[in-house]
């Protein structure tokens, strides 16, 4: 390890109501797969992955992710914040077929997550299931809206299923936690 190489650790939570993909998502980030059977997570699923790549310095920068696979269902809501402390992202999940879903975001996810989170942590929403084209309900144009409203830095339409931006997705979330790293470790 030279001078300019640097490791993160960082734990991110994906929040949104049940049914949504978020499990999917990480997934297929993960593994580069979709199960087609809809299993519930129960209460959280903690995963963990490494990605090493070059930083502008010369050296690498090896980010840790901790991902937390939070249960939307309401029998969880007890235990779900404790999950949602020392987290650095989030990522806001809804499915753009179900409007509730959409609601839910502004009128529960993010006043939950917002109580017990680090107050300047990175938010990036996302409309899931963006493949059943026949069936969406929740347009792009709302998705920018809610993004801004809950001043989330990235929104994307996503689908688990095909892999549509989920690389780009983590991606971004990956840059911007490195950027907010690099500040905390200057301080």
């Amino acid at each position: 390890m030279n001078i300019n190489d640097h490791e993160y650790t960082f734990k991110i939570a994906l929040i949104g109501n049940e049914g949504t993909g978020k499990t999917s998502v990480i997934d297929r980030y993960m593994e580069n797969k979709f199960n087609t059977n809809y299993q519930p997570t129960m209460g959280v699923n903690l995963l963990k992955t490494t990605k090493v790549l070059p930083n502008s310095e010369g050296g690498t920068d090896r980010v840790n992710l901790m991902i937390w696979d939070i249960a939307g269902q309401k029998k969880y809501e007890r235990v779900r914040s404790m999950y949602f402390q020392g987290c650095r992202g989030v990522i806001f999940v809804y499915d753009m077929t179900r409007p509730d879903t959409y609601d839910d975001i502004r009128e529960k996810w993010v006043k939950d997550y917002a109580s017990f989170a680090e107050s300047d942590s990175i938010i990036i929403l996302i409309g899931n299931k963006k493949d059943l084209t026949d069936k969406i309900k929740i347009g792009t144009a709302m998705g920018y809206q809610l993004a801004a409203e809950i001043k989330a830095v990235e929104f994307f339409e996503t689908s688990a299923k095909t892999g549509d931006n989920i690389q780009r997705l983590f991606e971004i979330l990956i840059q911007k936690l490195i950027i907010k790293g690099a500040e905390l470790r200057g301080k």
